[in-house]
This record gives structure tokens, C-alpha cells and sequence, in this order.
């Protein structure tokens, strides 16, 4: 839910930075290629999966310390790795921005979630 909302706000810069192409209407030419959004539901899986085996090897158990966690994993791990592949592949720094931006946000409420169950 919350990338959604997350690249509905920010569409137009996202879509901008990297040079998406677009229709006649704003929208990304592949919108209706349904790959991404499946992709992006797995891969969301995955990325809940290892970070719940990372909180419980390290013995976390409290919501702040979830959120605090996942706040680690995307601003140390997940942003630094993008922001090289951005940067060698010349994609425009707002791109990580928003991107990063997203990891951060969404691992930091993954990992609050993760210590609910």
C-alpha cells in the first residue's frame, strides 16, 4: 500500500528522471504489462522474508526496534547499492532519491510490521 501511494505522489518526477516513455494520456507505455506489479509483489515477499530472518537471528522483538532495523536496511544496505547502480548506468540523482527514499520509508514500516506476528 504504501508504494503505491508512495509513486502515485511522486509519479511525474519518477517517470521524468529516468525518461520513461509515455502515452498521449501521461501514462508509462508498459502501464498495462502486468510483470512489474507481479514482480514487485514477490520481490516485496522476498525482501519481508529475509528481513524477518535478520530481525529474529538478531533477537529483536519490540516494534521500535523493528522499525529502527528495517530504517538500517533500507538507508544502509538498499540505498547505497542503488544509488551505484544509478550512478553507473548515469540515471539522474532524483531517481535514487525517490527510489531510495521509498526503500527507507518501506523497510522502516516492514520492519515495525514484522515485530506485530
Amino acid at each position: 500500500m504504501f508504494g503505491a501511494v508512495w509513486y502515485m505522489v511522486l509519479s511525474d518526477p519518477w517517470m521524468t528522471a529516468p525518461g520513461v516513455a509515455r502515452d498521449a494520456d501521461g501514462k508509462p507505455l508498459n502501464s498495462s504489462n502486468p510483470r512489474p506489479y507481479i514482480l514487485s509483489a514477490i520481490l516485496a515477499i522476498v525482501v519481508a522474508g529475509m528481513m524477518r530472518h535478520v530481525l529474529a537471528a538478531s533477537g529483536l522483538t519490540s516494534i521500535p526496534s523493528g522499525a529502527i532495523a528495517g530504517f538500517g536496511i533500507g538507508a544502509f544496505l538498499i540505498v547505497p547499492w542503488m544509488m551505484m547502480n544509478n550512478e553507473i548506468a548515469g540515471k539522474p540523482f532524483q531517481l535514487t532519491v525517490i527510489n531510495g527514499g521509498y526503500a527507507v520509508i518501506g523497510c522502516t514500516l516492514m520492519g515495525a510490521v514484522l515485530m506485530l506476528f
